[in-house]
């Protein structure tokens, strides 16, 4: 291998410079839910990743001013559900601020610990939330699995380059 100094169009870092080189990773959709005192939030996350096997742990990144913040911030308790391809518009009422996210077009449960469990997931689980991490503008927030389903059907939903997709053979 020969090395170069040539970096092309290298940038500095800001935050517009992360967004960009994080369109072109290809990522997993998740869903987080809690139950509030006025009742279940939720919010669709990218950032979702596997942390331990032993115990089995998991980790997420939540905006510190987002809506679902405060819940996730003192709740004992959240929800994981891996989406599939069919499920794209859930994946976008859960993105968008002022979304009415578990209204009637939403199907979903009370499930163990009083979690929102969502219908119709390739896969779900409910965590008990051990750290909430700072980390700039976001919570990063690690959870231990306590139980959950991938016995769902469907294919995963995936974001990249702004967009949500389907995995392509």
């Amino acid at each position: 291998m020969t090395a170069t100094s040539d970096l092309g169009t290298a940038r500095p870092a800001s935050p517009e410079l992360l967004r960009s080189v994080f369109r072109r990773h290809a990522a997993g959709v998740a869903v987080i839910t809690a139950r509030g005192r006025s009742g279940p939030v939720g919010f669709t996350a990218t950032s979702l990743a596997s942390v331990s096997a032993e115990p089995p742990m998991l980790s997420f990144g939540v905006g510190s001013k987002s809506s679902s913040w405060p819940v996730i911030a003192t709740g004992e308790h959240v929800g994981v559900h891996l989406l599939g391809e069919h499920q794209q518009e859930l994946a976008e009422t859960f993105a968008r601020s002022g979304a009415d996210r578990f209204g009637p077009a939403t199907a979903w449960r009370e499930g163990p610990e009083g979690v929102p469990v969502l219908d119709g997931v390739p896969a779900w689980m409910v965590c008990r939330v051990v750290a909430r991490v700072p980390a700039g503008d976001h919570r990063i927030v690690i959870a231990e699995v306590l139980l959950g389903d991938p016995a769902g059907h469907g294919r995963p939903l995936l974001y990249h380059q702004g967009r949500f997709n389907g995995l392509r053979d």
